[in-house]
């Protein structure tokens, strides 16, 4: 799960990223209002977090891009201003919800993960493909009753795939959404190989079906018979 931090305070921003890596999510950072507009111009994430206070503009007009390109990112407003008027209007803009500064990272955490689950999955934390359930709020993985012990990549490719049931999705898109801001100009497509090379190994080992389907010349396609 992909989330972009849109936060001008360093410290903050680091400490807020560093916790949700921890909650094994996948995290770019925007500390201006300009890389944010290019982050969400590029990129589609799971959740943005959003300070409205930038030093280069008002996020409220980042929330208004967002539904002028029809994007379905979900948005949680952090702000230290915590008027009425602002959480209202965010909210009337878009916002899925709104959290005033200072907040624990265990509760920031806890509502990033309900807003993914109420726009991926309906509220529910399980996802099942006939034998395969995803425990989204637990993170495991098992085929029928078995565990399948995945590393967090691992873990990270297998939600992207869900997520996209029944698309194609490209190298590209999986090799950014898995690595984000850390994947330099030259990373080639060899760790992306051997992640799914992996994962499909893992789930076929547990009794599961090859549910990952290479499309030669563009990418994978997670298919459920």
């Amino acid at each position: 799960m992909k989330i972009l931090i849109v936060e001008d305070e360093k410290m903050l921003s680091d400490s807020i990223s560093s916790y949700l890596k921890q909650e094994n999510f996948i995290c770019d950072t925007a500390d201006n209002y300009h890389a944010a507009l290019e982050k969400i111009d590029l990129f589609d994430y799971d959740c943005i977090l959003l300070d409205i206070s930038l030093p280069d503009g008002n996020g409220l007009n980042i929330l208004k891009e967002l539904k002028a390109n029809d994007k379905t990112d979900g948005v949680l407003i952090i702000s230290a201003r915590n008027s009425l008027s602002d959480k209202v209007t965010g909210l009337h803009l878009g916002a899925d919800d709104y959290l005033p500064k200072p907040f624990h990272l265990s509760e920031l955490g806890a509502r990033v993960s309900a807003i993914i689950r109420r726009k991926k999955i309906n509220g529910n934390n399980l996802l099942r493909f006939n034998d395969l359930i995803i425990d989204t709020l637990a993170r495991t993985v098992s085929i029928g009753e078995k565990p399948v012990e995945l590393t967090r990549k691992e873990y990270q490719l297998l939600l992207y795939f869900s997520y996209n049931k029944g698309r194609v999705v490209s190298k590209n898109a999986i090799a950014e959404h898995l690595w984000g801001d850390e994947m330099g100009s030259g990373s080639n497509h060899d760790f992306l190989y051997t992640h799914v090379k992996n994962l499909r190994r893992k789930l076929m080992a547990a009794g599961g079906e090859d549910y990952i389907q290479s499309v030669y010349g563009v990418g994978y396609k997670f298919a459920t018979n």
